[in-house]
């Protein structure tokens, strides 16, 4: 049951026993103020009777002179000196009333007292019809409240969907509205919680880009001397270290162009499985590959797609190198449609990934090696500027699956 059923359903049981207690409280005070009638209108006659006995000795209005069944409790009152009424219990509930006379007699009158009536069953009536209709419409004012409550808490749980999936510029405080109340003051602690986890990101991109742009000079000074270094095997292992401290500038420098949002697809029609047959064989030439290190295979016709060739051979080559460097081969790059999986057969991606992409300076578990983690997040960059799907899980037989998924031609749309 949501939020807005609960309040409601607390609102309806709070309403429903106030009222009843009401009802209650009303109908026991209507049966009260009826016996204290029928005791006046007993008494009344009673006196008019004994009047009328102490004159003439008649007794009259019904009344009677030492009745033997005059109930004993009436009887002792009357012995007192009292002039006394008494009701008995149902059933034949009878209200008597009773005085002294001359000569020490008692004289009684005795009437019969229904304990519900036309009147008392026409307030019962109204009671229970009244009772009803205030609980059914304070059902309706409560559902509609509780509506507007549960309504401004789901907003405030989209905007922090949204905050969660990467738009820190949502604002729950327009979504939900100014005030005072609780819930306004979770809109307000939400968007200071993105103002400044916004502020934390953006000060990561500027140390990002600074140091890549700084970095981006000597690094290729240290290149160009390492190449003039006489021929060694220390020279190589110079050059290999510069190589690799150069690939990794190039790719802090990628991501800060990422972070900027100045990178833009170069569009064009590209059949999806003739391309990423020919970019695995450009890829197993530049990096010396075994044939059957990665398979190509198509499923179902070659569909055409409108897509940046570019960026699909670096989202390529990224996915299949990490899968070589952290996983075991053969690589399996399966083409259905407009969906392409890169699966290898190592241990797998780490569930943290799975569940919240890749992270820069992040590469996973040990058991998938080691790296900087930014091979995934650039091919994740290149999905997002292409409008694509990336997305991380386990192969059905184990091993790392990398699915991406295309945006489909606006024709087949």
């Amino acid at each position: 049951m949501g939020l807005r059923g609960k309040l409601g359903l607390i609102f309806l049981l709070v309403s429903a026993l106030a009222i009843l207690v009401l009802c209650v409280a009303v109908y026991t005070q209507a049966q009260s103020a009826r016996l204290d009638r029928t005791r006046s209108f007993a008494d009344e006659r009673l006196q008019l009777a004994a009047q009328n006995y102490d004159q003439t000795e008649i007794p009259v209005f019904g009344s009677k002179v030492d009745d033997p069944e005059l109930p004993p409790q009436l009887r002792a009152a009357v012995l007192e000196g009292k002039r006394a009424t008494f009701k008995t219990g149902s059933p034949n509930a009878k209200m008597w009333a009773a005085v002294t006379v001359k000569d020490g007699k008692i004289l009684s009158i005795v009437q019969d007292y229904e304990t519900t009536d036309d009147s008392m069953r026409a307030l019962q009536q109204a009671l229970i019809v009244g009772g009803l209709g205030t609980v059914g419409l304070v059902a309706l004012v409560s559902v509609i409240l509780a509506g507007g409550l549960s309504k401004r808490i789901v907003a405030v749980a989209g905007t922090a969907r949204r905050i969660a999936a990467g738009d820190l510029d949502a604002s729950a405080t327009e979504v939900v509205g100014k005030g005072k109340d609780e819930v306004s003051s979770l809109a307000g602690a939400l968007d200071t919680m993105a103002s400044s986890l916004r502020g934390q990101l953006e000060a990561e991109r500027r140390f990002t880009a600074d140091v890549a742009h700084d970095l981006r000079t000597p690094v290729t000074g240290l290149t160009t001397a390492a190449e003039l270094l006489p021929p060694g095997r220390p020279s190589e292992l110079v050059r290999d270290r510069a190589k690799v401290l150069r690939r990794l500038v190039e790719d802090l420098l990628e991501i800060a162009r990422f972070d900027s949002g100045v990178e833009q697809a170069d569009l064009e029609l590209v059949g999806l499985g003739a391309f990423v047959g020919s970019a695995v064989a450009r890829l197993r030439m530049q990096q010396s590959l075994a044939p059957d290190s990665v398979v190509v295979q198509l499923n179902g016709k070659d569909e055409t797609v409108s897509t940046d060739s570019r960026r699909i051979e670096r989202i390529l080559a990224n996915l299949i190198v990490n899968g070589l460097r952290h996983g075991r081969p053969p690589i399996e790059v399966t083409v259905t449609g407009r969906i392409v999986e890169v699966v290898d057969h190592g241990n797998g991606y780490p569930e943290e990934l799975i569940a919240e992409g890749p992270r820069r300076f992040r590469s996973g578990m040990a058991e998938r090696g080691v790296g900087h983690g930014l091979g995934l997040t650039i091919a994740a960059g290149h999905a997002k500027v292409l409008g694509a799907e990336l997305t991380f899980g386990t192969a059905p037989d184990g091993g790392a699956l990398a699915r991406l998924v295309l945006p489909a031609l606006e024709s087949d749309a």
